[in-house]
């Protein structure tokens, strides 16, 4: 019989039902009012995708570069709770920050900061997972944080979607009704954060030393050793630093293709809205399957899904075939976020989740620079928003393969 969840393991989901506003966000509106401060601004529309895919990339190459150290200091008892809390007020104001009138090139700086702010809250966020629920409840509750994350997500959204939508209704601008959609997210993102910081406690860790970062820095080259002498371990990052790439990609990109090749705006975002939807039961199944079947048999499932998604995708041209590619994103995307997450956590040791969830987050999150870059360079090379897309199904090819071997060790 399964277990119900723990008030401090309720307060950990919820951190993912607050920052998974700013990701819907992220991957709906924001793209669509980038381009339209970019058309203001004089920037045509195929130039509008490729700077987003820059900005996109620019954040994630910056969490690469930061995470790991930081993930590593995190691990010094004290410190993991104090670092989140600085990244999660980083995104949070950023994203409130996004609401003061400004230029498309402005406006896109302030995303990047936000951006980094939320990806690097994230490190510590699923280092967590070994601190607040048990080695055998990993796939359960990492599954549920994406469940109530994708459904939760939506209060605000529909919010910001009347406010946006609705705007010339209700007498204010697009500016004024998108400050106020920003605004909103983030109270929500930082509402539903505060019994997490209230509970939260590191029960795994390292003692604190003298000198923490020096210290630090040795540590993390200490983790590097370790992965590079784990074969189980170095393979499945490099798997996942592949098909995680895609499904980023796709996530972050899917509103500013479809407004690319001329897709009707409305039926993006509601077609998104149901990708959430769709999302919540399908991760909350995908946990309970992990009870029954291998993780590492449903992690493939997935990865083969996508595969076929990103050929999809290619030739798709019409609002319909959006929709579609929307139901079938839903039904895999919490699965594969979560079943990954829970499995690398199994096989780490606890007390060095921070500073292994670093480099976790340079494979994922900092690695999905690549599949934004090439949208967005194929595109402005060849003048065809759908020439980059392909590419994705290559990534999700090579990470079958690499995860195939890792499953076997």
């Amino acid at each position: 019989m399964e277990k119900k969840l723990t008030k401090l393991e309720k307060y950990w989901i919820l951190y993912d039902v607050g920052n998974s506003a700013f990701v819907l966000l992220v991957s709906t509106i924001l793209p669509i009012y980038f381009n339209y401060l970019a058309g203001k601004g004089g920037v045509s529309e195929v130039d509008a995708l490729a700077f987003w895919g820059y900005g996109v990339s620019l954040s994630t190459i910056l969490v690469a570069l930061i995470g790991p150290v930081l993930g590593t200091i995190a691990d010094t008892k004290g410190y993991k709770k104090q670092i989140f809390t600085v990244c999660m007020m980083v995104g949070a104001v950023g994203c409130a920050a996004l609401a003061l009138p400004v230029s498309w090139l402005v406006f896109l700086a302030v995303f990047v900061a936000a951006r980094v702010g939320y990806s690097s809250s994230l490190i510590f966020y699923d280092a967590m997972l070994s601190d607040v629920t048990e080695i055998s409840r990993m796939d359960q509750v990492s599954s549920q944080g994406y469940a109530w994350g994708y459904i939760g997500s939506c209060v605000p959204f529909i919010a910001s979607l009347f406010l946006v939508l609705g705007n010339e209704a209700v007498g204010i601008s697009m500016e004024t009704a998108m400050g106020a959609a920003f605004f909103l997210n983030a109270v929500w993102w930082l509402a539903m954060t505060l019994p997490l910081l209230r509970n939260y406690r590191q029960n795994h860790g390292v003692p604190r030393k003298d000198h923490v970062v020096r210290e630090s820095f040795g540590r993390l080259a200490g983790v590097l050793k370790d992965i590079r002498g784990n074969r189980k371990i170095f393979l499945f990052l490099l798997s996942f630093f592949f098909y995680i790439d895609g499904v980023y990609t796709i996530i972050e990109m899917a509103t500013a293709y479809g407004s690319a090749i001329g897709l009707d705006t409305r039926g993006l975002l509601l077609a998104l809205l149901v990708t959430q939807i769709v999302a919540f039961p399908c991760a909350l199944l995908f946990g309970r399957l992990a009870a029954k079947y291998k993780n590492t048999t449903l992690i493939k499932v997935c990865v083969a899904s996508y595969f076929c998604i990103a050929l999809f995708a290619v030739q798709l041209d019409k609002q319909w075939e959006f929709w579609m590619l929307a139901v079938c994103v839903g039904i895999f995307q919490g699965g594969i976020q979560a079943l990954s997450r829970s499995y690398f956590a199994s096989i780490i040791p606890p007390e060095k989740s921070g500073e292994f969830f670093g480099i976790f987050d340079i494979c994922g999150k900092g690695a999905s620079f690549i599949g934004t870059a090439l949208v967005g360079a194929m595109t402005q090379l060849t003048r065809n928003p759908s020439s980059g897309v392909g590419m994705l199904a290559v990534l999700f090819a090579v990470g079958f393969v690499l995860f195939g071997k890792a499953a076997r060790e």
